[in-house]
């Protein structure tokens, strides 16, 4: 699938909080959960919270001096102020339409929290790999275990000002398969954060449509 560009806010523009938030339902029949997957300081809490239509849940610490030298950031700009780090798992929700909503898990991205990544796949429709260009190794673990349990997954190119890889390189680096759709997004916008969704529920509806028994949905 080609590239998609999502708009972006102009740098540092952020949208004021509460920004786009929707009254919550009672009840959904369906409860579709997604997970957010990447190397460390990609932006998985940031695209979280920017599109949750609740308080996000998070598990962020304070970096300590016993991380030095495991949570480095590389003196990356966008990097070198990041003072606090997930420790668990970040968690969102965001209604479909009145039948569906999702739920969302931001993984830890540092390579002692890995063993959590199982336990989170396990249950979970699709996922959403973000990655940053300038660090496109730190995204080879996401890829591998999400192949590894078979789960669906899109690739998000969150936008750091790093290297302006075109598509096709960036597909050979990450040795992506074609049909992997492959999009850019600003994790800080509300808008572009949910235009990742939706292509993922996009290619995940196109997947299950493929298989030859997949149950047919009601004619409204």
């Amino acid at each position: 699938m080609d590239s998609a560009i999502s708009e972006r806010k102009p740098a540092g523009e952020r949208e004021p909080a509460g920004a786009g938030r929707r009254e919550l339902t009672a009840t959904a029949d369906n409860g579709l959960k997604i997970v957010v997957v990447g190397g460390f300081g990609v932006g998985k809490t940031t695209l979280v919270r920017s599109v949750s239509e609740i308080r996000p849940l998070n598990t962020e610490e304070t970096m300590t001096q016993a991380g030095r030298g495991i949570d480095e950031t590389g003196g990356l700009e966008g990097l070198d102020g990041k003072t606090s780090t997930t420790v668990a798992f970040d968690f969102g929700r965001i209604t479909l339409d009145a039948r569906n909503v999702l739920y969302l898990f931001g993984a830890p991205g540092q390579e002692r929290f890995w063993f959590l990544w199982d336990r989170l796949f396990a249950g979970t429709l699709g996922a959403v790999v973000l990655v940053d260009t300038r660090r496109l190794e730190d995204s080879w673990y996401a890829i591998d275990r999400l192949e590894h349990h078979g789960t669906p997954f899109i690739v998000a190119r969150n936008d750091f000002g790093g290297p302006q890889h075109t598509p096709e390189q960036l597909r050979e680096a990450l040795d992506l398969d074609p049909w992997v759709p492959l999009v850019d997004c600003d994790a800080r916008s509300r808008e572009s954060s949910k235009g990742v969704l939706i292509t993922l529920v996009e290619h995940l509806k196109s997947l299950y449509a493929a298989q030859p028994n997949a149950p047919q949905e009601n004619a409204q």
